[in-house]
Order: structure tokens, then sequence, then C-alpha cells
């Protein structure tokens, strides 16, 4: 065959696999957006919550946030280690204003405050609970999460207490893998054991976002929760690559809960300046596993967050995965920015807490952020009102 024939045929067929993984691959693009649902945020207002106590307790350290549609309350848990007061959280009253072309927030009343009672009836002593989660079951219980602090042996849980006494009713099982402990050195006869791995929750990088669905009352529910960064056994030495948590599914109902699924997730790589980065809540979209998720840094440019579309359903079960670092090819959730808080064009505080509320005056779902001042006169319980548009 002449060699310009043959050049053409080559030429051709070039280009036709070219083409073809072209085509393949834009089909692959737009089956991947198929998966997100069309949401938006439009930033309303900001409102600072005024420093103040209530019965006696410094209203602070906010770090989750739920909303009782039925009553109009929202609930808040304080991330107070019963070191300013017992363990607790609040019941919060949001007020909006009536008008469809400014529906603000006004401003935000604390109605009430429950103290955590632990499994022999009393408030937690200082230093056995991390509270960080809050979720309400609508059987008059609420889930409070315990994000887990190594440095003071604070184990993770996520606890069910009674929405009124605050009394303990139940623990959700933590599976081991999430316990922080040397693991077992796999040569019992060696005596040095300064190399053997660490597992569970690292310091302060546990269970704080928690969100519950549930179709009606008497009806089992699910809950979600996500670990703040990656366990110590799943963590990577570089940094600025995606560290990678787990997201728990749990059934809860009559019987005893049990867990469902775990998935990895992947929070955003720590890009110079920001050191330090995590996922600090999640809410449920809809049942078909899309939720939006809070992700909160800090660094040289201070704080800020950005919210993120997630979506759950083709990701893989990890629960059989003892280390991430074994398994790459693990299919994780999918994420979607949302908004980028930096754009925001406000100082932003430490956002930790974030739930859908009520619609507003012109008839709009609202979402609403909080931020957890951590008790320093340097720092302010910030409260964000945005628009939440779904098509």
């Amino acid at each position: 065959m002449p060699l310009q024939k043959k050049f053409w045929k080559l030429l051709i067929g070039f280009c036709l696999v070219f083409l073809a993984t072209f085509v393949i691959d834009h089909s692959l693009a737009r089956a991947g957006d198929r998966v997100f649902m069309n949401v938006s945020l439009d930033f309303i207002n900001e409102y600072k919550f005024p420093k103040q106590k209530f019965e006696n307790t410094p209203v602070g350290g906010l770090s989750g946030l739920d909303y009782d549609r039925i009553n109009d309350i929202f609930y808040a848990i304080s991330d107070d280690r019963s070191e300013f007061a017992p363990a607790r959280f609040y019941a919060l009253k949001l007020k909006f204003s009536k008008t469809k072309e400014q529906p603000n927030l006004e401003k935000v009343e604390v109605v009430g405050v429950d103290f955590l009672k632990d499994k022999t009836g009393g408030t937690y002593p200082q230093g056995e609970i991390d509270p960080e989660g809050i979720a309400l079951t609508g059987d008059r219980t609420v889930l409070i999460s315990s994000e887990g602090v190594t440095s003071k042996g604070i184990p993770p849980f996520i606890d069910e207490f009674d929405l009124l006494t605050g009394k303990w009713v139940r623990s959700l099982p933590i599976p081991q893998r999430y316990l922080f402990e040397p693991k077992k050195d796999p040569n019992p006869n060696r005596r040095d054991l300064s190399k053997a791995e660490p597992q569970g929750v690292r310091d302060n990088l546990g269970f704080e976002a928690l969100t519950i669905i549930r179709d009606s009352i008497g009806d089992p529910y699910r809950v979600f929760t996500v670990t703040e960064n990656a366990l110590a056994q799943d963590a990577l030495s570089d940094q600025q690559q995606p560290s990678e948590s787990r997201f728990l599914h749990y059934l809860v109902g009559n019987i005893a809960p049990l867990i469902v699924a775990e998935h990895r997730y992947p929070v955003e790589a720590m890009t110079p300046p920001v050191t330090q980065i995590g996922i600090n809540d999640i809410v449920a979209l809809d049942r078909g596993g899309h939720f939006l998720a809070l992700e909160r840094s800090n660094g040289g440019n201070g704080l800020s967050a950005k919210i993120w579309q997630i979506f759950t359903g083709d990701a893989n079960d990890t629960s059989a995965i003892k280390s991430f670092r074994t398994s790459p090819n693990v299919r994780s959730i999918r994420k979607k920015l949302v908004l980028d808080l930096a754009t925001l064009g406000i100082k932003l505080d430490n956002l930790e807490g974030m739930e859908i509320g009520p619609r507003l005056a012109d008839g709009s779902r609202s979402l609403i952020l909080v931020s957890d001042d951590n008790f320093s006169d340097n720092q302010f319980t910030q409260f964000l009102l945005f628009r939440l548009n779904r098509n």
C-alpha cells in the first residue's frame, strides 16, 4: 500500500478514536451532571447574636442546628464540654421580616435550655463529652453527636436524649474502626510498639455533622453522619491531597439501631494558605441521596467555608475497608460546589451549623448557618440567612 494511503488511513482511524473518546467522555460528564439537583443559594443577610446568658449559662459555642417545623423552633447544640456550664442545647426562636421585598432575619431569641444527662441520670462531668451535632427524631427525642477528643480521652458517640428533660435514652452503634486506639502489632514477639499504627477519629475531627430523614411519626428513620476529617488509618501524609472522611448511614426504629452503609467522602484538599479544613454539618435535600454539606476552613486568610451538594446514591460501601490508603479504587461520594462563602463580602466566623428553615415571606425556602464563637471575646455568634432555590 502506498505510504500516502497508509498515512490517511492512520489519520482517519486516529480521528475516529478521538471522536469516540470525546463523545464517551462528554456523555459521562453529562450523566455525572444529571445526578445532582439544580440547587442554588442567594445570600439575604447576616445577624450577629449579642453575647448573653440564659438561665445562668453563657449562650455560645453553637455548633449544630435543627428545626422543628411543627412548633417553629430551632434547636442549637452548645459544644461546651461542661466547662462553663453543664453540657446543653438551646431552643431558639428566629424572627424573620414579613415583607416579601426584604425577608431578612431580624432577631434570634433564646426561649429554652435543656441539660444533657448521662447514663447515671446526672449532668455530664467536665471532660466526658464534646457535643457538636444535633438532630430531632420526631419522637420527642434528639440525637446528639460527641466529636471525640483523643488528647482528653473523650470518645466519639451518637446518643439519643429526651427532648424535654435531656435524659439519656440509648446509643447508636459506633464501629470499632472509629474508636481511637493503637492497632495491635501483627508481630506479638516484637517488643517495640512505637511503630504501631493508630486508628479511629483524630483529635477534634470526629462526628460533627448530623441529620435525619423520616417519612412519618412511628416509622423507622434514617440517620446520617460523617467524620469531620479522615480517620487515623485513612489519613494521608500529603495534606494537599483531598482527605477521605467516612460517611455513616443508620436505620433507627423500635428495634436496635443498625448501620445500613458507609461511604468515602472526599474533603477538599488543604491548599495554602489553608491549614485546617473539615466537614461540619450536613442537611438532606431529598430521600434520593442528595445532601448539602458545609465544609469550614481556616488558615492564613482567616476563616471561610463552602457549601457543597453531595450525592451518595452510587458510592461504594466502604464498611469492610480497613484503610483507604490500600483501597484507592473505591467510588466516593460525588460533590458539586454550590457556594463559596468567601464571595459574600463579609467577615466570616467559625461556621459549624446548617439547617433548612421555614418558608420566607416570598414563599422561598430558607437555609440558616450558625457559627461557634468558642466562648471567645474575639469571636461572635453569626447567623447567615440564604434563600434555597431548588428546581
